[in-house]
């Protein structure tokens, strides 16, 4: 709403790459085994899933081929009744 007409000064933005941290970051924790073998049991989990869900619907993603072109369903209920 009101703005100053101040200046303000940014020399801190210019001057901000002479104060660099010499701290290195701590090293990231090692996984452990079962962690790393939790890790592969759901991957392995997700990919059986994959492949199950394939072969699965393969039949239904099948073309339709020369048999079912002369294949013609019949009504199993009677006419005139």
């Amino acid at each position: 709403m009101f703005r100053r007409r101040e200046p303000v000064p940014f020399a801190f933005v210019a001057e901000a790459e002479r104060y660099r941290s010499n701290v290195t970051p701590p090293a990231p924790d090692r996984a452990s085994r079962s962690e790393i073998a939790g890790r592969a049991l759901v991957g392995l989990t997700v990919a059986a899933g994959l492949v199950g869900a394939l072969l699965f619907g393969w039949p239904a993603l099948q073309t339709a081929g020369p048999q079912s072109a002369h294949h013609t369903q019949q009504s199993e209920a009677k006419d005139g009744r």
